[in-house]
């Protein structure tokens, strides 16, 4: 590779936790290392930025991290950095270190802070889409997408035994934020007699039609996977609007919670973590800037974080047919 057009990084990671975050830190501090660019860590995301918490790191910084969830790094949503005053000091930090720009591990929110800073500083920035959410555009899937998924499958398939052994309905939620794609993908794969995602307009009315269908073909139990932005109603009351109309139904109410952005990451996440860390720091060495890596027909690719922020990944109208074929 040619001369590189930044000599000194910094890497951080910010707002909600996911599974192969430390694989993407692991990533690009060991890039950095091979094509001789010093790099520095930055505890607790922004705040980290603004109160001068950076650590020299290097290949053996980041060993024995690629299996483990969360991040070494810490994380935070910085209420400082969201202020004029609070960019003005992690710009003088950086410019302490002489920091050249910044890999920023994180969802929409880090991306919007990394965008202001480069704005109004200059500082270079490039992102690097780590949330389990999937809801980031510019990339295939996110960092974590992966294991929360395999995460509440687990979940619901247990579940689904109790719900067998007693008879019951269990509403399932997971997380998301406003996004389904966790929702669609676990319902799928676990047999939900439906799914409800804030992508879809749904109706209590569609909700009982597919419980009476399910009662005319035999079934006894019943798994309702739900969004945890569904906008139709919350769990709770979508179990008990259900109770009122089928009050001889056993209804339980389960809620996944951050189960799901926890746990070693997989291997798919692993080594989608691994190619984005790589492909931030080699993105710098060219010149991108401004933009967030991301994985796109398995090759990797370079979104505006404009675009990466303001658009949004649709929903596989296939998947949603499918679910409802296969919960007859």
């Amino acid at each position: 590779m040619n001369e590189s057009a930044v000599k000194k990084i910094a890497v951080l990671t910010s707002g909600g936790d996911s599974p192969g975050m430390n694989a993407a830190l692991r990533a690009v501090v060991r890039t950095a290392n091979y094509y001789n660019i010093e790099c520095y860590g930055v505890r607790e995301g922004y705040n980290g930025l603004i109160h001068d918490d950076f650590l020299k790191m290097g290949p053996r910084s980041v060993k024995n991290i690629i299996n483990q969830g969360g991040t070494i790094l810490k994380s935070a949503r910085s209420k400082e950095f969201m202020t004029k005053e609070g960019r003005q000091k992690a710009y003088d930090n950086c410019v302490k270190y002489g920091i050249e720009a910044l890999v920023c591990i994180g969802g929409d929110g880090t991306f919007t802070g990394a965008k202001i800073f480069n704005e109004e500083f200059g500082i270079r920035v490039i992102g690097v889409p780590g949330t389990i959410d999937n809801d980031i555009f510019g990339t295939d899937n996110t960092i974590g997408f992966d294991t929360a998924l395999n995460t509440a499958m687990d979940a619901i398939d247990k579940i689904r035994d109790t719900a067998t052994s007693h008879n019951r309905v269990f509403f399932v939620e997971v997380m998301g934020r406003d996004a389904g794609f966790i929702a669609l993908n676990s319902g799928l794969a676990t047999g939900a007699l439906d799914i409800l995602i804030p992508e879809r307009k749904d109706s209590m009315e569609e909700l009982f039609t597919n419980f009476r269908n399910a009662e005319k073909t035999g079934k006894s139990s019943s798994i309702v996977v739900v969004a945890e932005g569904e906008k139709l109603a919350n769990i709770y009351e979508l179990a008990e609007q259900t109770k009122k109309e089928f009050p001889d139904y056993d209804i339980r109410v389960a809620i996944l919670g951050h189960i799901q952005r926890g746990g070693s990451p997989s291997c798919a996440d692993r080594v989608l973590a691994s190619r984005l860390g790589f492909g931030a720091v080699t993105g710098l060495m060219v010149g991108e800037n401004n933009v967030m890596a991301g994985m796109r027909s398995n090759e990797i690719v370079y979104t505006p974080i404009e675009d990466a922020i303001k658009k949004h990944n649709e929903i596989n109208k296939d998947l949603l047919l499918i679910s409802e074929i296969l919960a007859i």
